[in-house]
């Protein structure tokens, strides 16, 4: 582990890891912590991919934890006057009005009540293309009104705002979010749809995802592979070190600005972050959740023992952030001006993942002696 991993600086949050990892929920970790622009620890721990050590410079895969990537990319179309949040979607792509999607707006997609969950897009054998029009051509759920209803959207609508980013700005999504959010923070080693030959230069620095829910321990499909590494899926294939998401969330804790670089106003950041969609039932979590734009906010209020991908028992109610399935978390709280990033490599079940993800939030907020 790194000289920022001294057992005397984290070390609660390095037991539960490495517990985790005795228990085969994981086979490595890192860990980025920030307090008021400080880092507090920066360190990886255990194997990145069977048989090659984790390290702070490995591209860990994100999974739905880039999904803030594409609000902040809305959030800058935004202030450019480019984008309503109002807006039908088919103002930008018309041929999605088909089949009784013609109310559904930008906010339904930011806050996951535009009702299209289920359509099959192929990824990632078929084209972007492709997807887009399979997108286009699926209906609403049965009896879904934009708005009125509330459901996760894990992959289908993300692809849809990655098409809004193209037909305003020109750029392909992942060219656009190289340029506009990730080379501007400084974010090197981060992509959401890798180029095939950078795929190839990173070689062992790219981390592997491992299902862990059962023996034997195996990559979770297809993402281990080249093709869903380099197609870009903008809900799902970020893949980065932890401390560069950390810069993602250090931008948004400072207002939209950091180290002279200015992504967003601190207006629009405080509106993408803070509840947007308000008591309203998740029917793909099942459980009451409130969301930004984009954003997943704390949502304890509900049931801090039974909501689902929390920030833990000792966050404030302010923080934001996302989750990636069963492993990613990247958050910020600005109560204590602090910046999360903890990525296990390893997907071992939703309950144990729960047990864990809130065993190691609490822990790290002991380790910085701000638990309630």
């Amino acid at each position: 582990m790194s000289d920022l991993a001294r057992t005397d600086v984290l070390p609660q949050t390095i037991d539960v890891l490495r517990r985790g990892m005795n228990e085969g929920l994981h086979i490595g970790a890192q860990v980025f912590v920030a307090r008021d622009g400080k880092t507090i620890a920066d360190f990886a721990m255990g194997e990145g991919r069977p048989g090659v050590a984790m390290t702070t410079d490995t591209l860990t895969l994100w999974l739905s934890a880039c999904k803030p990537v594409a609000a902040v990319a809305m959030a800058r179309l935004m202030e450019r006057g480019s984008v309503g949040l109002n807006d039908p979607v088919s103002d930008f792509i018309p041929e999605f009005a088909a089949k009784g999607k013609q109310a559904v707006t930008v906010r339904h997609i930011l806050t996951h009540t535009c009702g299209f969950r289920f359509v099959e897009t192929g990824w990632p054998v078929t084209t972007w293309s492709e997807i887009i029009e399979r997108l286009c051509d699926a209906p609403l759920e049965r009896g879904w009104v934009p708005g009125q209803r509330a459901g996760y959207h894990a992959t289908t609508s993300w692809f849809i705002l990655g098409e809004i980013v193209r037909r305003v700005d020109g750029r392909p999504y992942e060219h656009y979010v190289r340029d506009e959010v990730f080379g501007p923070l400084g974010m090197l080693d981060s992509w959401i749809g890798m180029p095939a030959e950078r795929y190839r230069e990173y070689g062992q620095r790219l981390g592997v995802l491992m299902m862990t829910d059962k023996p034997p321990l195996r990559p979770l499909p297809p993402y281990n592979t080249e093709p869903a590494i380099t197609h870009c899926r903008p809900a799902a294939n970020g893949q980065g070190p932890a401390r560069e998401l950390g810069r993602f969330y250090q931008m948004l804790l400072n207002g939209g600005e950091l180290d002279g670089t200015r992504l967003l106003s601190p207006e629009t950041v405080r509106l993408f972050t803070t509840a947007q969609r308000v008591g309203m039932y998740d029917e793909s979590f099942q459980h009451v959740i409130d969301w930004g734009l984009g954003f997943l906010v704390n949502s304890a209020k509900y049931g801090p023992a039974t909501v689902p991908y929390g920030f833990g028992p000792h966050a404030s109610d302010r923080a934001f952030g996302h989750h990636g399935f069963q492993s990613s978390l990247a958050f910020a709280d600005p109560e204590y001006g602090l910046t999360i990033v903890i990525i296990p490599n390893g997907t071992p079940g939703e309950a144990a993942h729960d047990r864990r993800l809130r065993a190691v939030l609490g822990a790290v907020y002991e380790d910085l002696q701000i638990a309630k």
